[in-house]
């Protein structure tokens, strides 16, 4: 939804808003922000604020001293758990250069080319994302232990699963903020959880996700309790998944998906790297039920790509990413991807189940295919390359 400058400014007035969060992300997807007073907006819409770009993961190489934040109108939102008096809004920002021109290796901006294309090609992607994270104890001092909140395991309730007061707020409160969860319960490792949400359009998908993260740390240190999202938080337990559900459909409505699952596969191993971005990613591949080949099935066990016929649609579920990655280049990786799929007509192999080639065994592996893949080098801005590769 597009609100215009007057209509944003009567919200902060209506909102009682003293601050307004302008948030942006690093080549990570990590949110980052800085916070400006009302009387600030009309600079941040006509000409953006500036912030120091260079120290910024994914920005070192930026030819210019500052870039400029303007807000999105579309993400406005209250953070809940902020005063009620003096509110604090957040909105989204895209990055400019001084020029005025959109920053390249700003991947929000990467993704919008990815939306861009699939539009010209008549090809409608929608998203939607099952997040897993632990939930831990701090210590005296409030620093974060390995201790698990609880010893549940999948899908049990409470007493045994005690994190389901913290899921249960997490979900209210992201639900006040205009997003869409779908269902929540205990995951299979002790303190494990996962919060599932319906599907959207990408960059309202990605800006989801971001959110999301940020929505589960604030309620987790609420109850003096850190989350965690990184693959493999407790050795010999099952790891974080970051599951992506896509729909695929032609501007007649014809079903796309599994040409994109096609072609997801064909591309897979090159962009691993920036679906698994850190070592312990691959310390999680082939533990518990997450992938580690390129394979697909219908069955739902641990390929990389479950396949869903259901309703007249198919569904196309990619179960390698984690918590680590950055979801505005994943969504566009896939979007590439898929559309490769599509426009080469690529066709599903026979069902593999066990069978397939390896995914990457490590980081130095999947940058190393990441770095030859003239596929990636066309997509993704050259910083964000040199950012993902660094050993």
């Amino acid at each position: 939804m597009y609100y215009s400058y007057e209509e944003v400014m009567k919200y902060i007035e209506d909102e009682d808003a003293k601050f307004i969060r302008l948030a942006f992300r690093d080549a990570f997807g990590v949110q980052k922000n800085i916070s400006v007073m009302p009387g600030e907006m009309k600079k941040a819409f006509e000409n953006g604020i500036p912030i120091n770009a260079r120290n910024v993961a994914g920005f070192q190489g930026c030819c210019c001293p500052c870039l400029y934040l303007k807000p999105d109108p579309g993400t406005l939102s209250v953070l809940p758990w902020r005063p009620d008096s003096g509110k604090v809004l957040r909105m989204y920002c895209d990055l400019y250069t001084p020029e005025g021109e959109v920053f390249q290796a700003d991947t929000r901006a990467v993704l919008k080319k990815a939306v861009a294309r699939a539009k010209k090609a008549g090809i409608e992607f929608r998203f939607s994302s099952e997040m897993e994270f632990y939930l831990f104890k701090k210590d005296e001092e409030g620093n974060p232990t390995r201790i698990p909140y609880d010893t549940a395991g999948y899908m049990d309730i409470a007493p045994a699963d005690r994190c389901e007061n913290v899921r249960r707020e997490i979900c209210l409160t992201i639900e006040r903020m205009g997003l869409t969860p779908e269902r929540s319960h205990h995951e299979l490792g002790p303190g494990q959880n996962e919060i599932d949400f319906h599907y959207g359009k990408p960059l309202k998908a990605a800006d989801q996700m971001i959110t999301f993260r940020m929505v589960v740390n604030a309620v987790a240190d609420k109850y003096g309790l850190a989350a965690d999202f990184s693959p493999l938080p407790l050795p010999g337990k099952p790891g974080n998944g970051y599951h992506i559900n896509m729909y695929a459909v032609d501007r007649d409505g014809n079903d796309k998906a599994r040409a994109a699952a096609a072609g997801i596969l064909e591309k897979i191993r090159d962009i691993t790297l920036f679906l698994n971005p850190t070592d312990a990613s691959y310390a999680r591949f082939g533990n518990s039920t997450a992938p580690d080949r390129v394979n697909w099935s219908d069955e739902g066990r641990s390929e990389l790509i479950y396949v869903e016929d259901f309703n007249g649609r198919t569904r196309a579920e990619l179960r390698s990413p984690d918590g680590s990655g950055n979801p505005y280049l994943i969504f566009a990786l896939l979007i590439h991807a898929g559309l490769n799929g599509i426009e080469n007509d690529l066709i599903l192999p026979e069902k593999m189940t066990e069978d397939g080639q390896l995914l990457p065994g490590s980081r130095k592996e999947a940058g190393k295919l990441a770095m030859a893949s003239s596929f990636v080098k066309e997509l993704i801005p050259e910083a964000i390359i040199q950012e993902y590769t660094r050993f």
